[in-house]
């Protein structure tokens, strides 16, 4: 099995400050990830796991579509994430609603949850931040199935 393991890339992040060339930052990330996506259907990846903050902050429904329509390309990689302390899924979230591409899992539920990726014999577990700050112990009882299947947890 081929996978990319990528976390914080912070799409829409603003950068601080009148340094030369910091305008130009938001946009080198946004084609950083395309770049991600790009060598995932070259290299015949089978997961792209995004562990939290792929936004910056509260992502803006054309940010999702248009993140939706990079990863509709992938003719054969499975992408799984989860949302993180930055862009946690608040009540008004526009995670919540939103309707991914059928190769797009996105692990929203604020309790471990999983995703059979059964073409991979693969079960990748994971949750969602939906506050900003996490205090408790969230990984100490877990546990995978009891079968014959690669488990991955996918954690912030």
């Amino acid at each position: 099995m081929k996978f990319i393991h990528i976390a914080d890339v912070h799409l829409g992040v603003e950068p601080e400050g009148l340094k030369a060339g910091s305008k130009a930052r938001g946009k080198e990330i946004w084609e950083a990830l395309e770049q991600i996506v790009n060598l995932c259907e070259w290299e015949e990846v089978d997961i792209l796991l995004i562990a939290g903050d792929l936004f910056h902050r509260q992502p803006l429904l054309r940010e999702l579509k248009e993140l939706n329509y990079h990863f509709s390309k992938l003719s054969r990689t499975e992408v799984v994430l989860i949302a993180g302390n930055h862009d946690y899924i608040g009540p008004r979230s526009n995670y919540r609603e939103f309707v991914w591409n059928h190769n797009v899992h996105l692990l929203g539920d604020d309790t471990l949850e999983k995703v059979e990726l059964i073409g991979i014999h693969t079960e990748v577990y994971g949750f969602s931040y939906h506050i900003r700050n996490i205090y408790e112990r969230r990984y100490e009882s877990v546990k995978p199935d009891d079968n014959d299947r690669i488990h991955i947890l996918l954690a912030h």
